[in-house]
């Protein structure tokens, strides 16, 4: 079992999970930090995301999500998840096809927040990123608008 973040970490999750809360109340989605797992179809590999946007009937694999039906994947930096989140997982949730993966670098000099998406042939095509604190679109099939300065840097 890995050992829980630190209290920052599960506060920015808990974080994103209120600023999307306008976006989950209309569209009927449900989000949540620290799970569920997500299954990767093909290899079967777990991944257990910071956060996680799907719809309610998302398909599963036992108790994990099956990462074709998830919407967006989300991870936060931290000192000991640096090669994890930015690289591995970024292969990882492409290999999955969710079609959106947010990436929150606290950490960063300065901190920023990547959304990766576009998905073509198990890679994501497009990456945009903005400082912590400013506005970056959530492309579709969420096409909103997260305000970052909701999640504390």
């Amino acid at each position: 079992m890995s050992p829980l973040g630190s209290p920052e970490h599960s506060w920015r999750a808990a974080d994103l999970h209120d600023a999307l809360f306008p976006l989950r109340k209309e569209r009927g989605w449900s989000g949540s930090p620290q799970g569920p797992g997500i299954c990767i179809e093909g290899p079967r590999d777990s991944a257990s995301p910071d956060y996680v946007l799907s719809p309610p009937d998302c398909n599963r694999w036992g108790n994990e999500l099956l990462s074709s039906g998830v919407i967006m994947a989300a991870e936060i930096v931290s000192p000991s998840s640096i090669h994890t989140d930015r690289v591995a997982k970024l292969h990882l949730y492409a290999l999955g096809k969710i079609p959106v993966y947010l990436l929150i670098d606290p950490i960063a000099q300065p901190p920023v927040v990547t959304v990766y998406s576009n998905l073509q042939d198990g890679e994501y095509r497009t990456a945009t990123s903005v400082a912590m604190g400013k506005v970056i679109c959530l492309p579709s099939p969420i096409d909103f608008e997260l305000d970052t300065s909701m999640i504390r840097a």
